[in-house]
């Protein structure tokens, strides 16, 4: 609601509630001509009186008691809307709509969320997985969680964490028998392939860099890579955190452990707005905390190598 029109219907208010301009100026810490004043531009603004007066009695005209009436809902529903806003600002509380890629919906989110419904009664999340681009503003999105960095400048970035990739085979491929780290052997076989993202490995010890084999295959979801991978289709560059399981119970193994990727980057985003609801940021905090305790990963025992 206008500032200035909430400020003139709590002067009205008062005034009708004390009976004289002097005591609602004296409650109101102003003074009684700036209190005419405020009620002569409302009278102005509706082209009617509000009062009828008189030197000593100031009585409400017919309209003037329609617009009392009238006056008090506003307030109420102003200084309802008010506690809501505060509370939004200061509790994290109401719905989160949180917007990730299908990979965080295999195990990653699960720990984060379970903490924020636990923490914070007052929230609920709904939770949207896609890995296709997602306008946030057009969703009503708060928060979404993004790989790599933004083109979207109305976007607000903010980093959470840093995470391995890893290249894997099915422990039944041809591949996991082979012990050496010959780049070579991987031309062999058929490569999977985030259709957005390809990575150069780098030898540990030389710092040679070498490009994987062009792709047989491409695919726009993570996950759906991961199981052609456990079905023994190729190889793939695949997330650590979200393979970890697979790793260490056997059924992936790690391919040339002498080589290296790089990491990628997980990032927190959110619309560019002035200031985030308490629900986004508990949201943000208890995600970068989450995520840093996945970043230190158990050792993985595999074909005589360690991932640590």
């Amino acid at each position: 609601m206008n500032g200035k029109l909430l400020k003139a219907l709590n002067v009205f208010a008062r005034t009708v509630e004390t009976g004289n301009m002097s005591h609602a100026a004296q409650e109101l810490l102003m003074t009684t001509s700036a209190v005419s004043q405020q009620i002569k531009q409302l009278e102005h603004e509706l082209g009617l009186s509000l009062f009828n007066r008189s030197p000593r009695v100031l009585t409400l005209t017919e309209a003037g008691q329609l617009y009392y009436q009238s006056c008090i809902q506003m307030l109420a529903l102003s200084a309802a809307t008010s506690e809501q806003m505060q509370q939004l600002q200061n509790n994290p509380s109401g719905q989160l709509k949180l917007v990730a890629p299908v990979g965080f919906g295999g195990g990653l989110l699960s720990a984060p969320l379970q903490q924020l419904i636990n923490q914070y009664a007052d929230i609920d999340i709904q939770l949207t997985l896609s890995d296709e681009p997602v306008d946030m503003i057009k969703a009503g999105a708060d928060l979404a969680l993004a790989i790599g960095p933004l083109q979207d400048s109305n976007l607000i970035a903010r980093h959470l964490v840093d995470w391995p990739l890893v290249l894997c085979v099915h422990h039944s491929h041809l591949l996991a028998n082979e012990i050496s780290n010959d780049i070579e052997q991987l031309t062999k076989m058929p490569r999977i392939a985030h259709i957005s993202a390809e990575y150069a490995l780098t030898h540990t010890t030389t710092k040679q860099s070498v490009k994987l084999p062009e792709p047989r295959i491409t695919v726009n979801n993570m996950q759906s890579i991961i199981q052609l991978v456990c079905d023994g289709v190729g190889y793939a560059i695949l997330p650590e955190p979200e393979v970890r399981g697979l790793l260490h119970s056997g059924e992936l193994k790690l391919l040339c452990t002498d080589w290296q990727l790089p990491h990628y980057s997980v990032f927190a985003v959110t619309p560019a707005r002035d200031i985030l609801a308490a629900k986004t940021k508990a949201a943000i905090s208890l995600l970068k905390e989450n995520f840093a305790a996945l970043s230190r990963p158990k050792t993985v025992k595999n074909n005589n190598k360690a991932l640590i």
